[in-house]
């Protein structure tokens, strides 16, 4: 007989094996141990799945299987795994638990490590891997931290065996042996079987010794005495062997008392001391030193192959465990009398034992989540990040700190802590919005088929800020479906611009979406009011039939669409903001009724949405690097997030602009993003950029391609994003809001909120019913007007630009003058934002970036209050602004009001303006006067470009 046969046979310690591997398995090695060896249960824990799993293709073949059948989950992939390999190694044990009557051949799998802390989440992960590995040889491994032990009382209460791991201290293992009675005696006053209830202690050895004997190594070094130095260092190697011959002594105390024999005569069997961690970390021990010493009847001896290889060769086999108990006291005295808390030693071992554990699970996880990656393909679009050596090692240790953090896991878990503290986990619906949208399918589905027999030529979207410009981005990205009307949008309050949009529709044709999510905000409102009442002069009483809403419940919207009988309502979720709110109904709905296939949509939306997931680490996390790479740059004063898109999806840019400006530009910090500023040589920059590139592979634009390129040589970092097809684009909707909140979180501020929006609404509406109760807006006083431009700026603006008391150019010259490096120029033109206005300013815009090498922005007005407004008012102190409004062409009544969209828009501005003013922020505002908006821009222009120098 072999000598790990002999074990359990003469000393009556059962062997397991401390290993598990798929083809370990398989090819029937499992099955020689149990036969030749008398191997009796086996154990499993991350370190040994991310060994099995991540370093080997024996997995490959299975996963590529599920993922055949559709993408699946990171988390769900590994369980997968896991539950398999557990599954099969108890079937190969399944003859040993019955011989032994349910005592032994057993499988340990462990709850996750990123739960030890967590007792409720313990109890319910595991009961969900015992339900699904549904195998009576199971044993569910709970660590011993102080919310494990509650966990294993009451697992054990529910019939369920507990391998209780990471026990170093003496005191603690008394605290689980005594858990797991009062677990028992629970179960047995429910009137519940205790007998088919078995339990280990996994008591850790040979990390005691290492630590101990690292400590011991110290004190010697500054012990002079010699003889005091000899003692320290004769107590290296032993102090694990006697703690653990202790922990036995209270196993026998705890397995003898009357509350323990009740329920041993009905049948109980007691939990057995499991010493774990048994090969040995030093070289100069005896390889089986941790199985000899430690030997004794009722106990387990879980080992690693090569110990048990080792053992098997030349182990020893004797009585051991109670050899010499008064000199493993004299050992655990000595220890304490050096100064050395065993206590606080176990602590630090419990602590880090959890956090190998976790990182072990991070590698595990990381390695099934690049496998997802390879066999997704081109499903999922690749990003990859070339960001300089410096960022790079900065984004770096912030990954890391990510991961070491379990910042991900929190984040998704709803744990503010992860931003500033304050509401942050009242704004997180969009984690989960394309799951719950999934459900609902059939009613999107159910709208576009009515549309379509409707016969609408238009569909147009009214809504401003993340309302609009969502769907924007769809309707330019995947154009016009046959049998599908045209999508449009309105988020302008310019008369002439309102007037330009009528003159394009047959209203009896066109359906309208009214998009609010409060119902409070002024312009779905004034949208609302004047197209129902243009309707009503068409189709009459059925004008509501036209009509459907997006808000949220019980919001003012909701109730003004029930009474105007709106066609149907649909419902956003309150606990998205806007700007996050793409993926939910705001987005859908529209998509929908341009015949967008809604579950194709989310579908491709959901493979970003797992690849971000909580249990996929921040290496391998695509919307955690973006964000890392975001956040860091800004910190490093790269804080221009300059996106550029190939031509098909260039649209994106606008949707980005306002999700990332909204959402960090805040407190004086924040990351300006620049959209539609086509990207050019590097000479065009300073070093205040990041580019992120969205590239549409088959369509990319070869000029990008090669520019881009030579940014990145010339040292600018350069994020690349690759789509395979226009349909992929909603993946990077959630990637981008995931990397805007991990942004913000590395920035420390809430990127939920957006507290200088408010204030632009407040100012506005305070003008208008200011101007509706007097008939018009406050007169102005002018810092210099002629027949065609007047300018305004308040006190401190104008006292810093006397210049503009000579005129536009002057002014205008004065103002650009004011650009420093690292600064931005925006123009918020309010005028009708359309292909020829916009060609004139970009024109200027250009011309300054180049000349003064700052970024540019170009904006339309009022939609950009909803977006970068928030940025320019409450993000960091570094713009320089050019408001453009002027008088329109004519003016356009609000059905219901006293004054027209005219003295909306102007009041918008004007709010804009005060809330800029009141902040402190370098701005002029340009006044084009009696209408002729072509005429001014091109002066506008011309005296911008003069003053780019």
């Amino acid at each position: 007989m072999n000598a790990l046969k002999a074990l359990h046979a003469e000393q009556d310690q059962a062997v397991w094996l401390d290993f598990v591997a798929r083809g370990f398995v398989a090819k029937g090695e499992l099955k020689a141990l149990v036969e030749n060896d008398g191997l009796r249960g086996v154990t499993s824990n991350p370190s040994i799945f991310e060994k099995a799993i991540g370093h080997s293709d024996e997995y490959d073949a299975s996963l590529k299987s599920v993922m055949e059948q559709g993408d699946s989950r990171v988390i769900d992939l590994y369980e997968g795994l896991a539950i398999a390999d557990i599954q099969a190694a108890a079937d190969v044990l399944r003859p040993v638990y019955e011989a032994s009557d349910g005592a032994d051949g057993y499988v340990s799998l462990e709850v996750s490590p990123y739960l030890a802390l967590q007792t409720e989440d313990t109890l319910e992960e595991a009961r969900r891997l015992h339900k699904a590995v549904a195998r009576d040889n199971l044993m569910v491994k709970v660590p011993a931290t102080p919310e494990g032990i509650p966990a294993i009382r009451q697992l054990t209460a529910e019939g369920i065996s507990i391998n209780v791991t990471l026990l170093f201290s003496q005191g603690e293992y008394e605290k689980v042996a005594r858990a797991f009675v009062d677990g028992l005696a629970e179960r047995a006053r429910n009137g519940g079987d205790v007998s088919r209830i078995a339990s280990v202690a996994s008591f850790f050895i040979s990390r005691i010794d290492v630590l101990a004997d690292k400590l011991l190594d110290e004190k010697a070094a500054a012990e002079a005495d010699p003889e005091r130095k000899a003692a320290l260092e004769a107590l290296k190697g032993k102090v694990a062997i006697a703690n653990a011959k202790l922990a036995y002594q209270r196993y026998k105390a705890v397995f003898a008392d009357s509350k323990w024999t009740a329920l041993a005569e009905k049948g109980a069997k007691a939990q057995r001391l499991l010493w774990a961690s048994t090969g040995t970390k030093n070289k100069a021990y005896r390889d089986v030193l941790y199985v000899e010493e430690l030997i004794g009847p009722n106990t387990v001896n879980t080992m690693p192959p090569a110990t048990m290889d080792a053992f098997r060769d030349h182990g020893a086999v004797r009585n051991a465990i109670e050899e010499d108990v008064a000199g493993a006291e004299a050992v655990m005295a000595r220890l304490a009398e050096a100064g050395i808390d065993i206590d606080a030693m176990a602590k630090q071992l419990v602590e880090e034992g959890v956090q190998l554990f976790v990182d072990a699970a991070d590698k595990l996880l990381g390695a099934v989540a690049g496998k997802r990656v390879a066999l997704l393909g081109h499903r999922l679009n690749v990003q990859s990040l070339k960001l300089g050596d410096a960022l790079a090692a900065e984004t770096g240790k912030a990954v890391e700190a990510w991961r070491a953090s379990g910042a991900i896991r929190r984040l998704w878990a709803h744990d503010t802590t992860v931003w500033s503290g304050a509401d942050e986990d009242r704004w997180l619906g969009w984690l989960r919005i394309v799951e719950d949208e999934l459900e609902k399918a059939q009613d999107y589905a159910a709208l576009s088929a009515w549309v379509q027999g409707q016969g609408f030529a238009d569909v147009v979207v009214l809504g401003m800020g993340g309302s609009s410009l969502g769907p924007e981005v769809l309707g330019l990205t995947y154009g016009n479906r046959d049998g599908f009307p045209k999508l449009s949008i309105l988020d302008s309050t310019n008369p002439d611009e309102v007037r330009a949009l009528e003159a394009t529709l047959d209203l009896p044709r066109t359906l309208f979406v009214v998009a609010s999510k409060s119902g409070s905000t002024l312009e779905p409102n004034v949208f609302r009011d004047y197209f129902l009442a243009r309707m009503k002069a068409v189709v009459g009483e059925r004008a509501g039939e036209h009509f459907l809403a997006v808000t949220d419940p019980g919001s003012a919207m909701e109730k003004a669409a029930k009474a105007d009988g709106f066609r149907q309502i649909f419902y956003g979720v309150p606990q998205i903001g806007g700007r996050y709110s793409v993926l939910s109904a705001f987005g859908l709905v529209p998509a929908a009724c341009v015949g967008i296939d809604v579950t194709d949509f989310l579908e491709r939306a959901r493979i970003m949405v797992r690849s971000c997931g909580p249990a996929v680490p921040p290496t391998e996390n695509p919307g955690v690097l973006l964000g890392a790479a975001m956040g860091t740059a800004g910190l490093a004063g790269r804080d221009k997030v300059t996106i550029v898109a190939s031509p098909g999806i260039a649209s994106f840019g606008g949707w980005a602009e306002q999700l990332i400006a909204e959402s960090t530009g805040k407190q004086g910090k924040g990351l300006i993003p620049i959209d539609g500023e086509p990207v050019d040589v590097p000479a065009a920059y300073g070093h205040d950029r990041l580019f992120v590139y969205l590239r549409l592979d088959g369509h990319a634009d070869e000029r990008q391609d090669e520019t881009l390129r030579g940014l990145e040589r010339e040292g600018h970092p350069v994020v690349r994003i690759t789509l395979d097809t226009v349909e992929q684009l909603p993946q990077e909707f959630f990637r981008f809001e995931m990397a805007t909140a991990v942004a913000g979180a590395l920035l420390g501020i809430n990127p939920f909120d957006q507290p200088d929006v408010e204030a632009s609404k407040i100012e506005t509406k305070k003008l208008f019913e200011a101007a509706e109760a007097s008939g018009a807006l406050p007169p102005e006083t002018p810092v210099f007007e002629d027949e065609t431009i007047a300018l305004y700026a308040d006190p401190a603006n104008s006292g810093a630009l006397p210049e503009a008391a000579d005129g536009l150019e002057a002014g205008l010259k004065a103002q650009v003058a004011r650009l420093k490096a690292g600064d931005y120029l925006a123009l918020l033109a309010y005028v009708p934002r359309n292909e020829a206005n916009h060609a004139v300013l970009q024109q200027a815009r250009l011309a300054i970036r180049d000349a003064r090498h700052v970024a540019t922005c170009l904006e339309f007005g009022p939609r950009f209050l909803h977006s970068t407004g928030q940025a320019y008012k409450g993000g960091p102190d570094t713009g320089v602004f050019v408001q453009i409004t002027a008088d329109p062409a004519e003016d356009l009544a609000i059905p219901g009001r006293k004054l027209g969209f005219g003295t909306v828009v102007a009041a918008q501005a004007r709010g804009d303006l005060s809330v800029l003013a009141e902040r402190g922020r370098r701005a002029l505002r340009v006044h084009i006067k009696g209408g002729d908006v072509p005429a001014g821009l091109k002066r506008i222009a011309a005296a911008l470009t003069a003053a780019a120098g």
